[in-house]
């Protein structure tokens, strides 16, 4: 058995260093998958993205996956790119599975949860308001240095970091908190700012909207009060008055605390986001 890539279609080029490219997997010459691959327009040409990678079902579980992969990203090395990630759905155990092997660990997941009908009141001694644009204005400016910060700290390098923070906070906040489809909340004690939750409105899957939380966080000063639980339950009453029932996130898998957090609010993990070095 000879396990090879052959290119399916031309090399996809971008002005930017942007490149995409679908590939055949062969077995002595003989289609029996396919491998698409591609820099990622998150973090920048020199980061790549597997895909999708299928083998046909008569043809696993014989190595053929791994070495597929193999060869994908060496041909990432040849693009410049220092690391690769790969989204798997959750309850896709074999890919999961293969991801390990290859050498992917998790590094973030999304999760969702259906929301009833029925609010929960905030606890004693709590309120909450709109953030004003003066609060705006001093939360953004630190916020996408504290975003950039949270990949390096998992490995992904600088310079890719801050791209992907300052990109998403100019794609998701084009107009600041007049941005169409966003909130921003203020959970407030004793006339004090306790923290802030960032909802907005979006596609979760193709053809079903919903609520989706950028940014949670309690000060820290004030943390371990359930401030959290509060701030998520004012998320899901914004995505309620969207007249939405799903509420979305995405949390870093070494956020334990957050984790358990919203395992206990019910949320349930939709998908696993992988990276290793290359």
């Amino acid at each position: 058995m000879t396990t090879t890539l052959r290119p399916s279609g031309p090399l996809q080029q971008g002005a930017d260093g942007a490149r995409a490219r679908h590939y055949d997997v062969c077995d002595n010459g003989r289609p029996v998958g396919s491998v698409a691959i591609s820099t990622d327009d998150a973090f920048g040409p020199t980061a790549g993205v597997l895909r999708s990678l299928t083998v046909e079902e008569s043809r696993r579980r014989r190595g053929r996956g791994i070495i597929a992969a193999l060869a994908a990203e060496e041909v990432l090395r040849g693009w410049g790119c220092t690391r690769v990630r790969v989204e798997v759905p959750a309850g896709n155990e074999p890919a999961r599975r293969l991801a390990a092997a290859l050498g992917y660990t998790e590094r973030s997941r999304n999760m969702v949860k259906d929301l009833g009908p029925d609010t929960a009141p905030l606890p004693a001694g709590l309120t909450s308001r709109d953030m004003s644009e003066e609060e705006f204005a001093a939360w953004r400016r630190d916020a996408v240095l504290t975003y950039a910060q949270n990949w390096i700290d998992r490995g992904v390098e600088p310079g890719q970091a801050r791209l992907k923070s300052e990109t998403d906070h100019t794609a998701h906040l084009p107009d600041g908190l007049a941005t169409e489809g966003v909130r921003f909340r203020v959970l407030v004690r004793d006339g004090e700012v306790v923290g802030h939750v960032w909802v907005a409105l979006r596609e979760l899957e193709p053809g079903i909207t919903g609520g989706f939380v950028f940014d949670v966080e309690v000060r820290e000063e004030h943390r371990g009060r359930g401030h959290g639980r509060a701030l998520m339950l004012l998320a899901e009453d914004v995505t309620r008055a969207w007249r939405a029932d799903r509420l979305g996130l995405h949390v870093f898998a070494s956020n334990t605390p957050a984790l358990r957090l919203y395992e206990s609010l019910g949320y349930t993990t939709t998908r696993y986001n992988l990276a290793k070095a290359l």
